[in-house]
């Protein structure tokens, strides 16, 4: 009796699932893929952020050139001039020229870590702008998924430039 029984309610559950199954694929699953590479190198915001770090910090790097160029031509002339020189001058010299480069070295690495964390400050603004335009784009044309990183993706799937153009839009 307890065969039968677990038969049947087998059987029920089996029967329920068979009916089921068509209604859940019925339901299509609707999944998008955004490229941030691209909305960081074409939307409009990001080009205005490169720029505005590139204004920020051009000075910064011309002085870094600059004292670069300087180093160098200090440490050819010292070159030609050492095997003329007294002892105790190229030495003196010498220090001075490691001291140069030192310094030189601290200013390029602050220079360095300084334009990175603004430049990091700069994308995030932008990545949080055109998530909340992707989170825009998949509402309303009724996505389920959006991937923002995938090893393939097949192109009728990449929405970037329907992202970028809302972004670009908004930005205005």
């Amino acid at each position: 009796m307890k065969s039968l029984s677990r038969h049947f309610t087998l059987a029920l559950l089996l029967g329920t699932l068979a009916v089921a199954a068509p209604a859940v694929q019925a339901q299509e699953f609707k999944a998008g893929f955004v490229n941030t590479d691209r909305i960081f190198r074409e939307a409009t915001t990001a080009k205005a952020a490169q720029a505005k770090l590139e204004q920020e910090f051009s000075r910064r790097e011309k002085e870094l050139i600059d004292m670069g160029n300087t180093l160098k031509a200090a440490t050819e002339k010292f070159e030609r001039e050492a095997p003329t020189m007294a002892e105790s001058q190229r030495t003196t010299r010498q220090r001075q020229l490691v001291d140069q480069d030192r310094e030189f070295q601290r200013k390029r690495r602050e220079f360095q870590e300084d334009l990175n964390a603004r430049k990091n400050e700069e994308l995030a603004q932008v990545l949080d702008r055109a998530n909340k335009v992707v989170k825009q784009v998949a509402e309303a044309e009724k996505y389920d998924v959006i991937l923002q990183e995938a090893v393939y993706i097949n192109p009728r799937h990449d929405i970037t430039d329907r992202v970028i153009k809302a972004l670009n839009a908004a930005g205005k």
